[in-house]
C-alpha cells in the first residue's frame, strides 16, 4: 500500500511573495550557485511557486538583477570623516567591496545608468563631497560619472578573481610566470620592469588609483 500524500494544509505556510522576497532569494541563489544558475524558474522553485507568479513583481531576469544590485548598494554605509576626500574614498572603497561580493552585479552596473534609489543615494553623497571640494556643478557631475565607472570596473575585476577561487598571490604568480617567459628582444621594457610591475598589493594599488582620480579631477575642470 502506498504512503499517503502530504496534505497541503500540513505543509509550512509559504512567505507571501513580494519584490523584496524575490530579490533576497535571487541573491541567495547567485551567491550559492553562481550567475549561470540564476533564472526566473530557479527563483520560483526556491520560493515554491510558479515562474509566472514572479512577473507580478519583476519584469524579467534583467529587472531582477537590477533590483538585486540596488539592494546591495543599499548596504553601503554612509561614510564618516572630517574631510570630503576621506568620505569620498571610503564611499568608493565600500561600494567596490559591496558590488564585488556578488558575481555579475558589477557588470549590471556597467551596462546601466545609475537611476535606482540606492544608486542615486550614492550619487548624492559623491556630489556633496565634490561640491565641498570646491568643484563647479559641471565638473562635479562629470566626476561622478568617472568615479562610478572606476567603481564598477574595479568591482567587476575583483568579482572575477573571487569567483575563480584563487588568491591575489596566485594571480600574481601566474602573471610572474608569464613575464618570466617573455623574450627581452621583443618586450624589453616589460622585462626590465617586470618586478616593479608586480610590486605592491591590490589594496595599495586601489588606494593609489582613487588618489590619482581625485587629484586629476581637482586639477582638470570641465569646460
Amino acid at each position: 500500500m502506498s504512503a499517503a500524500g502530504v496534505s497541503r494544509r500540513a505543509r509550512p505556510a509559504k512567505a507571501p511573495l513580494s519584490r523584496e522576497v524575490i530579490v533576497e532569494t535571487g541573491l541567495r541563489i547567485l551567491d550559492r550557485d553562481g550567475a549561470a544558475a540564476l533564472t526566473m524558474r530557479r527563483v520560483a522553485q526556491d520560493l515554491d511557486t510558479g515562474a509566472a507568479s514572479l512577473y507580478v513583481y519583476v519584469a524579467n531576469r534583467d529587472d531582477l538583477m537590477a533590483a538585486m544590485l540596488d539592494h546591495v548598494l543599499g548596504t553601503v554605509p554612509e561614510p564618516v570623516g572630517a574631510s570630503w576626500r576621506d568620505r569620498l574614498t571610503q564611499l568608493v572603497d565600500a561600494t567596490v567591496a559591496a558590488m564585488s561580493r556578488h558575481e555579475g552585479l558589477a557588470l549590471v552596473a556597467l551596462g546601466t545608468i545609475p537611476t535606482s534609489p540606492n544608486a542615486l543615494r550614492l550619487m548624492e553623497l559623491m556630489l556633496r563631497a565634490l561640491t565641498e571640494a570646491g568643484l563647479d556643478g559641471r565638473t562635479a557631475s562629470w566626476a561622478v560619472d568617472l568615479l562610478y565607472l572606476h567603481i564598477t570596473a574595479s568591482a567587476a575585476e575583483q568579482s572575477v578573481h573571487d569567483t575563480s577561487g584563487g588568491t591575489e598571490r596566485d594571480y600574481l604568480a601566474d602573471v610572474a610566470r608569464c613575464f618570466a617567459q617573455l623574450p627581452a628582444d621583443r618586450y624589453p621594457t616589460i622585462v626590465a620592469m617586470r618586478d616593479t610591475m608586480l610590486s605592491g598589493g591590490g589594496d595599495a594599488r586601489a588606494a593609489w588609483a582613487v588618489r590619482v582620480l581625485l587629484n586629476g579631477i581637482l586639477a582638470t575642470r570641465a569646460d
